[in-house]
């Protein structure tokens, strides 16, 4: 597993990290928003170094992307021995860390997340990847940063509905692993949350579903609880006026996969009135017109969990507890997503 510091002092942690660690090059990849809001509270202590910038957004999460940094590290000359600084969120983490582990066959990096989303899910447990003809993270590979750096002082350039988005893997966590994690987030506002304590728990119980099962050939599953209908709504509405952010979308899947839970795996009624109606306390309801339930439907067949043409979801026994490779149907879907419609904000 990669090393994971939490960072009282991201200038002073960042400056001793680099001291010990031996390259040829230094790079920074970070999108446009990171930039202009992250990259100056860093910039100071790195030592000589070049950065490529790309617009934000995960309709950015491309091949074509892709190719660009490759090209800047190439017009750059980083060798094998070179070193990657990826600074922003769960799409720059993703996409710089696959194009690093692709070029010239790998090369190192580092993570430093700057959004509560990547700090607590994208930066950890290495998994990288980009979209593909609007199929979410499609391509990509497994492998480990060298550190993850984490510090909650990136958190307060995000603007509220990036927090916000964040927090719907917080809650994920505590719905998939630990019941007395999520009565606790129930009973505090969101907004004002000591993040250090939240972002550690989360991650600690991330890393360890992780370190069981790396590659998700089982356990490690459960972590996509909420993801196979959230992905399939998020990926239909990317490229639309409609553009949900991740935690958003998940949300939504979150509610659609507790209705699944009860109907196919025994949750109980009063858990799954406990999910959706704090989930839509926390986010706003979104409107999903009847027209475009079989679009979404379809997108869930591209899922990674899948078995052929079996859609496999991870499911909730209980709040508390997951379990993975549960088939449903088409019908099963539209189902869950006509319940989700049909509640009340």
């Amino acid at each position: 597993m990669e090393s994971i510091i939490f960072s009282g002092n991201i200038v002073q942690d960042l400056e001793r990290f680099l001291k010990n660690k031996k390259f040829s090059k230094l790079g920074v990849i970070a999108d446009s928003n990171s930039v202009s809001a992250c990259y100056p509270l860093i910039s100071e202590t790195l030592p000589d170094h070049s950065y490529f910038s790309f617009d934000a957004g995960e309709v950015n999460k491309t091949l074509d992307t892709c190719a660009k940094i490759w090209q800047w590290m190439t017009d750059e000359g980083f060798d094998r021995k070179a070193l990657i600084i990826n600074l922003g969120g769960g799409v720059t983490g993703d996409m710089g860390g696959f194009c690093a582990s692709t070029y010239k066959r790998g090369i190192r990096f580092i993570n430093i997340p700057t959004t509560l989303l990547s700090q607590v899910d994208a930066s950890v447990g290495g998994k990288l990847g980009i979209d593909f003809n609007g199929f979410k993270n499609h391509i990509g590979v497994f492998n480990e940063p060298e550190a993850v750096i984490i510090s909650t002082a990136f958190l307060s350039t995000l603007p509220l509905p990036e927090l916000r988005s964040g927090y719907a893997e917080v809650i994920k966590h505590g719905l998939i692993r630990n019941t007395n994690y999520f009565e606790c987030l129930k009973m505090q506002d969101w907004e004002n949350q000591n993040w250090k304590d939240i972002i550690e728990k989360s991650v600690s119980i991330k890393r360890e579903v992780v370190e069981k099962d790396p590659k998700e050939e089982g356990l490690r599953k459960i972590l996509n609880f909420g993801h196979t209908v959230g992905h399939a709504v998020e990926s239909f509405y990317l490229d639309t006026e409609r553009h949900l952010l991740h935690g958003e979308a998940i949300a939504v899947g979150m509610i659609a996969e507790a209705y699944l839970s009860k109907k196919l795996c025994g949750l109980p009624a009063s858990d799954l009135n406990t999910i959706h109606e704090f989930l839509l306390f926390v986010f706003d309801k979104i409107a999903i017109p009847a027209e475009d339930l079989e679009n979404i439907t379809q997108l869930c067949f591209q899922d990674k969990k899948n078995d052929g043409k079996v859609i496999n979801c991870s499911l909730l026994r209980r709040i508390g507890e997951c379990d993975y490779n549960i088939p449903v149907s088409s019908e099963d879907i539209i189902e869950s997503l006509n319940f989700y419609n049909e509640l009340k904000k």
